[in-house]
């Protein structure tokens, strides 16, 4: 009797360790999605627009569909593309629930009317040129999105948008390994980028592709984060490597500020 029950405490001792790593995969494979809408305006009378609409219609609806932080930002005013830009950033827990979140803006009456004046604008009055829609898939070593709390003012913040496009599929694959297994990302953090979140392009229009976010409170902590990034022994070892050689065939980096009604 002794032996059974003994095989009996052995045998549910390994199927809570079943359990739990089982359980503990599901959490890991589950990253987060992310949507960047990018805006194309001709000057301010549609800034004014997408503005209103935004702040008024678009947020509050995706307030009210479960989406409690969303991101919108806008070039520095010293940018050549000030006033001709609007990004909005919004995160989701998988692809179905980007698709979902379409529908119910679509079935909210509230949205609908209170957006009227912007989804509903005459063909001649369109209130922006285009717009470009990018979804990406968080990287594993960060699966989730991170929300800074900056004490300076929105017009104040710094929020950088970098985008790295690589020549070919394997070689992408590479420059993804050197923010994850690299230790690219765990430098970053080290180093206080505040980042929102590091992600790959699964749909876009420029692939292969991979984005991230950092953030700052200003101009000043911008600059002195990257010198320290750049001139840190870690990064110097890391991107000596042969491996990560020519991964990159074209970077760019955005400086933008989140607008005043911007959830962060």
């Amino acid at each position: 009797m002794n032996q059974l029950t003994k095989r009996l405490e052995r045998t549910s001792i390994l199927i809570i360790i079943f359990i739990l790593s089982f359980s503990a995969s599901i959490f890991a494979a589950s990253p987060d999605y992310y949507q960047i809408q990018v805006y194309r305006l001709t000057g301010k009378a549609q800034e004014e627009k997408i503005d209103n609409f935004l702040k008024n219609s678009y947020l509050p609806a995706l307030h009210r569909a479960g989406i409690q932080k969303v991101g919108v930002f806008k070039p520095l005013e010293s940018d050549t593309t000030s006033g001709k830009y609007v990004y909005i950033w919004i995160p989701f827990t998988s692809p179905d629930h980007f698709v979902k979140i379409q529908d119910v803006l679509a079935q909210d009456q509230e949205y609908q009317a209170k957006g009227i004046g912007f989804l509903g604008a005459p063909f001649d009055q369109r209130p922006f040129i285009r717009k470009e829609s990018i979804l990406l898939r968080a990287f594993p070593d960060a699966p989730n999105y991170f929300i800074p709390n900056h004490k300076t003012a929105p017009s104040e913040r710094i929020y950088e948008l970098r985008s790295y496009e690589g020549p070919t599929e394997n070689l992408f694959r590479q420059k993804v390994k050197m923010f994850n297994a690299g230790g690219e990302i765990k430098l970053f953090k080290s180093l206080d980028f505040n980042a929102v979140f590091y992600a790959e392009v699964i749909s876009g229009s420029t692939m292969p592709n991979l984005m991230y976010l950092t953030t700052f409170a200003d101009m000043t902590t911008h600059d002195e984060r990257w010198d320290a990034f750049r001139a840190h022994p870690e990064w110097k070892a890391l991107s000596a490597l042969p491996e990560y050689q020519n991964t990159v065939s074209k970077s760019v980096k955005l400086l933008l500020h989140p607008t005043d009604y911007s959830d962060f």
